[in-house]
Order: C-alpha cells, then structure tokens, then sequence
C-alpha cells in the first residue's frame, strides 16, 4: 500500500478533522504515519477487514505480573516464562504482562520510561522470548504518566516539548461534574519554571495526567506502540483510556474525541503488517463499556466488567436471576470483536459495571461477604461528597469460600464453577494468575503498602509455589490441574470460537445456561451451570436436544439420552452437553 492512497489518506483526516480541528491536517498525518510506520516499516496493501477473525476457540490468556513469581536468583520474567512454559503449555496462547517499565508507585501504573523495560524484571530481550511463544499483551498506560518521570520533570523546567505535556486546571475551575475512581484531590499544586500551576491528577497525585489535546503526546504514544510491536506485542491494552480527553465543565470521561483517537489507533492497525488487536480498558457501567466497540472501527475487544460481579452475586447468593437477566440483553459482538472475559484481575472486582444491575441491597450484601471473607473494600468519592463501593479487594478463590450465609465445604467447586462459566461464553477467556493458583488473600502485602489491591498481587516464591503445585492435596495443586483440564477440553471445541453463536437459556434462577453453536453450524454445546448448594434436577426436553445425535457431556463424559427424563447436577457442578465429543 501506498501510505498516502487517497482512502487512507482521508479517513485519517476525517479523524483528525474530530480530534485537532485547527491542526494543519495534512502535516499531522505525515507525521502520524512516519510514528506508526518508521522508515522500513511495511504495511498492508489495503485495510484489514473488520470481520477477519484474529482469535479462534484455543485462544485462551494469562494475567499476571512479571514478578508474580520470583526466587532472589533469577531474572522474574526467565522464571516466569519457565512457569508458563512447564505448566501451561497447550492450554494458554496468550500473556498479559502487566506493566513492565520503570515505574514509581501503583504496582507498574505510574510509569517513569515507556521505552524501558525494569531492570529488575529483565530486558527487551526477555520480553521478546516470551513474545516468541505466546501471544503477547502489553500495557499503553495513556492517561497518565509518573511524576518522577523525565517528561514531567521537563514540564517543570518548561523545556519543549514537553512543557505542553500535562493537563492543567484552576481550583476556582467547576469541577464538580468530573468521573473519577479515587477519592484523592483531583488537582495537585507544583512549581514549574512558569510558576505555580496545578496539573490534572485522575488517580493519585503520582500519577500525573497528559494532555492529548497537544498532538504531540499522541505522536509519542504511538511511537511507544510500535517499539512495542517490534519486540513482538501483538496485543495493545490501552489502559484507562476513558479518561484521555478533558473539557472543563463537563465529566472527562468518554468524550468524542477520546472515542476518536480509539479509532485512529484502530486504523493504523489495521493498516499494520503485525496482526494487532486493540484491547480497551474501561471500568465503567455497561452501556458505556460496550460503546468502545463503535461500529467495528474502535477497540477489537473490550473487558467484559460487568461478568466478575454479576457471577459473584450468583454464586453467593444461590441464583442466576441477575446474570440471565444481563446476559439476556446482551447483544452479541460483531465479528471482528470480541469481549474479554474475566472474572479475577490485578486489581478488585469493580463495582461501577454493575450499576443499575444491582440494588443497593444486593451491592450491600455483596460487600458484606467479602469482608467477611477476608477482603476489603475501596471507595470512590461522588460528586455531592459522598463515597460508593468501587471495587472489591479480594482474591478470587478466596471470594469462593462460602455464600452470603457464611462459608461452607463448597469453595473449590464453587471457584471451578465460575471459571468454566468464563471459559464458555461467547469471547476470550482470560485468567489472572493468583486464579489458577488458588491464591489466598495477601493480608501481608496489605499491610507493608498501605494498598488494598496489594491483597490480591502476591509474589510467590518459585521454589514454594513449585513445591504446593507438586502436592496433589494443595489448593494450588487442585485449583491449576482443574482448570487445565477444562481448558483443555475448551480449546477443542469449535462452539467455543469467540464469535460463535450464542443463545440464553431459560432454566429458571438455579440454573445458569446458554447455547452455543460453531460458525460452521456443525456442532452444538448445551453449556449449563448450577450456581447453587444444591442438586438441581433439569428435564431433558428443557433443552432440546435433537434426536438422532449422540449428545455427551465433555465435562464428566456422561451420555444424555435425548428420550427424556432429568439431567442431574450436583452443587455447582457444570455441563458442557454436546452433539460432538
């Protein structure tokens, strides 16, 4: 392709056209291209179609941090690259590294060099390794940047270009309408060689905002992302990216033009010779979530927020009414997208996403067993000065160790049964670490840092972790050999494509299902759930299963007779029924 084709040409300037009305639009786009497309870069000749698929069924993904697993010899991302390599081979594709640059606080989230990687997790080299065998995600942490960074201390010293760099405001500014996830003051006081200034701070007064209203922070983001495509990222997680675009007056979160850059980004990836996919994260009621799709030209894929609490509240409370009702109303993403589904994360389960999901009461209950399980709880402040539950803190497998009447016997079926709902559903299943380990809540990590989240962000020692996962009878053991062995069926299975078809099923409140169909119509999977305590007894007819095939649940093995009587489930068991073994 001639970078300069006409098409192409215009549907950037149609873009910047949203973006930098009063840019000379023509220069900006040279000047876009040669960051995304360095000399002797290659490009496609024409745009990757939106509904090419770039995942199938075996795409499955870890999370986790590159120093999840560390031993005071080794490098952790040698040791973490072993670890995947030993244990998760065939049934992992794809790693999440969370962010792995130099940073000063919020565990990689204020970052002080994009183009690093920390010394003390190893080199680019490193990365590329890993890159070299799973399909690799890294973090574009957009928003904001640490205050001990160069860019920011060459804000203070107004040396360009960099003196444009950060968002700035007034405190006699309205600000009463902004969205924001902490309580901290927005707003931090520094003295720059221009004088005192207060510079935009969403999340902590360490993480100090950018302001893409200068293209030139954009420009440098995207130089970012192809330093990172070139040591073999093919997956761009953009990292709080709602809250890129700020206007005075208004909420700064989702505004048109952040919407915008998304579909720049999406452009030039589409051009990309790399097979990219763009990954927004936006920790936001579902509607708003579900907007970062666009029409097929933004993000490839977007977090699934709204399934970790809704599954809690499931499991917890004994009842699918809430998950069915959600799933129900769903609409099906286009082919070509995908959603990311999940249930643990490094951070909490947040509880934005389920509003006007979940009553009060059922959010109040949710936030009463968690702390009765061991986990905390972070606030976020609103605007008329009163604070809502944010996100819980707590680790998954610890968040399974009973309902909201307490805990019980049911913690290890409980937590498969919440993983093999993630692995069935139509998207990408994605699995955070300290979830397929079994993790129990770092109340030790809470305590050195000060940080809730830190509960959930253990390190293990590798010659301890080695050690549990070698005894049958650890819960490390148990909860990594289980969840291999489901995934290890998942990743055979066509209906499982993330873009096959998928219906809910009508089962009642104990009983969570869906129909899922391959793209070739071939085969058919009945996945059914019991989020329950107790045996729950289906009637065959209640799924159809047509006669003349022999319908099998992959799970157990168990043959279903298509002639009637009751398909049994114990407490939380689940069922993948099948017309194809």
């Amino acid at each position: 392709m001639q970078r300069s084709a006409p098409k192409f040409k215009a549907r950037i300037d149609s873009l910047l056209a949203q973006i930098y009305p009063e840019a000379d639009q023509a220069e900006l786009r040279q000047h876009i291209i040669e960051a995304f497309w360095p000399e002797g870069s290659s490009t496609r000749a024409r745009a990757r179609p939106a509904g090419n698929n770039l995942w199938d069924e075996t795409d499955t993904i870890v999370i986790t941090y590159g120093n999840t697993i560390v031993d005071g010899v080794h490098k952790p991302l040698d040791l973490l690259r072993h670890f995947l390599e030993e244990n998760l081979s065939g049934a992992i594709s794809g790693v999440h590294i969370l962010p792995f640059f130099p940073f000063t606080s919020d565990d990689g989230f204020a970052v002080t060099d994009y183009r690093a990687v920390n010394s003390a997790l190893g080199s680019w080299a490193d990365i590329s390794r890993i890159a070299d065998e799973f399909k690799l995600m890294s973090d574009l942490v957009l928003n904001h940047v640490s205050s001990f960074s160069t860019w920011f201390q060459e804000y203070r010293q107004g040396h360009p270009p960099f003196d444009r760099f950060f968002f700035e405001a007034s405190p006699e500014d309205d600000l009463s309408s902004v969205v924001r996830p902490r309580t901290s003051p927005l707003l931090r006081e520094v003295d720059t060689a221009m004088g005192k200034k207060y510079v935009w701070c969403t999340f902590s007064h360490d993480q100090v905002d950018l302001d893409f209203s200068n293209p030139e922070v954009l420009l440098e983001f995207l130089r970012v992302i192809r330093l990172h495509v070139d040591h073999g990222v093919r997956i761009i997680r953009l990292d709080a990216v709602a809250f890129i675009w700020k206007e005075i007056g208004t909420n700064c979160i989702h505004r048109p033009q952040t919407h915008a850059i998304v579909r720049l980004i999406r452009l030039l990836f589409d051009y990309a010779s790399e097979r990219l996919v763009l990954l927004t994260e936006t920790n936001v009621p579902n509607a708003e979530n579900l907007s970062y799709f666009g029409n097929m030209n933004e993000a490839h894929s977007i977090y699934n927020f709204s399934l970790p609490p809704l599954i809690l509240h499931a499991l917890l409370n004994g009842t699918a009414s809430e998950l069915n009702r959600w799933q129900m109303a769903m609409p099906p993403a286009q082919m070509g997208c995908a959603y990311f589904n999940f249930t643990a994360s490094h951070d909490g389960i947040g509880m934005r996403p389920v509003e006007g999901l979940l009553s009060e009461e059922e959010t109040g209950a949710l936030v009463e067993s968690v702390r009765n399980f061991g986990g905390l709880v972070s606030m976020r402040s609103m605007p008329d000065g009163s604070q809502r539950p944010y996100e819980l803190n707590i680790t998954w497998y610890d968040a399974m160790q009973g309902t909201v009447e307490g805990p019980d016997e049911w913690q290890h079926e409980r937590f498969l049964c919440s993983q093999t709902i993630v692995m069935a559903l139509e998207g990408l299943p994605a699995f955070y670490i300290h979830a397929l380990l079994g993790t129990p809540n770092d109340h030790d990590g809470v305590a050195k840092t000060g940080i809730n989240r830190a509960i959930n962000r253990h390190r293990w020692d590798y010659d301890a972790l080695r050690a549990a996962l070698s005894d049958p009878t650890s819960r490390q053991s148990r909860a990594l050999s289980d969840m291999k062995a489901r995934i290890g069926i998942r990743v055979k299975q066509k209906a499982f494509h993330p873009n096959a078809t998928q219906f809910t099923l009508h089962l009642g409140d104990e009983l969570f299902g869906f129909w899922r169909q391959s793209l070739d119509r071939a085969q058919s999977i009945f996945a059914i759930h019991n989020v329950t305590d107790r045996e729950v007894t289906l009637p065959s007819v209640s799924i159809n299963l047509i006669g003349g095939a022999d319908w099998i649940d992959l799970i157990s093995g168990d043959r279903i007779a298509t002639s009637g009587g009751d398909i049994t489930f114990a407490p939380y068991q689940c069922r993948w029924i099948s017309n194809r073994a």
